[in-house]
């Protein structure tokens, strides 16, 4: 649904970080040279700073994934991508700077998968973490994602021991015949197995993703994912809606977006939210839950989409307060295989390759839209204090027309901004409509590859 349509589609676009990348541009254009990341970083708080590493290889790439990830990795090209990275790693502390404390609260490990990786090169990216970055990862909260497939013992044994407090394994569906259609070739007992491993290896946190609207998927065959997710007693799940976007396995056989879907996903995730919640589990936002009791991975949990985020790898963002900055994204293989050839000959990691600045205006979006997207809303007045207004004299409009939709909670403790379980609901819908123009334009004109 658009700013101001009077058609409810709830699935717009999973927001999950803003500016979205399809916004991104190549940095130093207009004649100028890119930024150096020295120069980025010069008047950035770097007390509490979060570390993402991206690994971009899968054994096999899912219908529904559009992440940067490419399948397999021949010739030794994890061993030379982990090369580029160490490289990486050591020119972004160097610009980093020694005139104050550097300090890192949070690390996560993603992809891809990164437990594609060998046990020798899970050490060896462990030790580009601490040794490059200086970040301590026996002392920060540390997420790594993983599948069925490579959640195998070693594996997990290097990552317990060098401090992983969360695992995340995407299973998506413990019915076999949805997993196919999926386009995700798996079996459930493989799932089981790898779940068993992960328990055993002691990690305190465990997270399982499903995704409901799956073809064929009933609300029958969704509480078996869910009791079956249920059974390991996770500590935290995520519930995703599927999504079939352009230049995926799926998005190739076809647009799926109707009514009769919207209305299809909305009441299969109603059915798993309220099962949730009645079997002990809190919601943190539309997508995640959290059993009651679980210990939290930090302040902001192991989220690392806020401003003093350091991305190293080709598929991973840095965030600062003025500008968001990456390398270059594709979907399609043949350009991802691409760019991961050039990352890992590239030597000279000391500028900003693609990104976007972030004015006020947009650092104000930024804020509500992360914000009022969690269960427990926003504080007014940490609003107010960083950008001397309350939300509502900046964007009265929006506010107002979701008020009239039933999204905002009135009866929140005062002083909170926050949304009803409906408008939780439909946060997909919600996100999108504080996208600034600027932000729209550079999105619809992005050239997919």
């Amino acid at each position: 649904m658009s700013a101001g349509s009077n058609i409810l589609r709830p699935y717009q676009s999973y927001v999950y970080a803003y500016p979205h990348k399809t916004a991104y541009r190549p940095l130093g254009r207009e004649g100028g040279d890119r930024p150096a990341l020295r120069e980025v970083w010069a008047r950035e708080g770097k007390d509490a700073l979060s570390l993402y590493a991206h690994i971009p290889f899968c054994e096999v790439r899912c219908g529904f994934c559009n992440l940067f990830t490419r399948i397999g990795a021949p010739d030794e090209l994890t061993g030379r991508y982990l090369d580029a990275l160490d490289r990486q790693a050591t020119a972004v502390r160097e610009a980093l700077g020694d005139d104050g404390p550097v300090h890192f609260a949070a690390a996560a490990f993603g992809g891809g998968t990164p437990t594609y990786l060998t046990a020798a090169e899970l050490e060896r990216l462990c030790d580009i973490a601490e040794k490059r970055m200086g970040a301590d990862l026996r002392a920060v909260p540390l997420s790594v994602e993983t599948s069925p497939a490579t959640a195998t013992a070693d594996r997990l044994a290097v990552l317990t021991a060098r401090g992983a407090t969360r695992v995340s394994i995407g299973v998506q569906s413990f019915v076999d015949a949805e997993a196919k259609a999926a386009v995700r070739p798996q079996r459930r007992a493989d799932v089981e197995a790898a779940l068993g491993r992960i328990r055993d290896a002691g990690v305190p946190v465990l997270n399982i993703d499903l995704i409901y609207g799956i073809d064929g998927q009933t609300e029958h065959t969704w509480r078996t994912s869910l009791d079956a997710a249920l059974a390991w007693e996770p500590e935290e799940l995520y519930l995703y809606p599927l999504y079939v976007r352009p230049l995926t396995g799926l998005g190739r056989l076809g647009d799926r977006s109707d009514a009769a879907w919207d209305t299809q996903r909305l009441r299969l995730y109603r059915a798993g939210r309220d099962h949730l919640l009645t079997h002990g589990y809190e919601q943190v936002s539309m997508r995640m839950f959290r059993r009651r009791g679980a210990p939290r991975q930090g302040p902001g949990d192991h989220a690392c989409q806020t401003d003093g985020m350091i991305g190293l790898g080709c598929g991973a963002r840095s965030y600062t307060s003025a500008l968001h900055y990456s390398f270059d994204y594709a979907v399609e293989m043949r350009e991802i295989r691409g760019i991961i050839d050039t990352f890992t000959q590239t030597d000279d990691f000391t500028r900003a390759e693609v990104g976007r600045r972030v004015d006020e205006d947009e650092a104000r979006r930024r804020h509500l839209l992360q914000s009022l997207l969690q269960a427990e809303g926003m504080e007014r007045a940490g609003y107010r204090e960083r950008f001397g207004a309350d939300a509502a004299e900046h964007f009265p409009a929006e506010l107002e027309r979701f008020a009239a939709r039933g999204w905002l909670d009135e009866d929140a403790a005062p002083g909170r901004l926050k949304l009803t379980p409906e408008g939780l609901a439909c946060s997909d819908a919600l996100g999108p409509e504080l996208f600034s123009a600027p932000v729209r334009a550079a999105m619809a004109a992005y050239e997919l590859k």
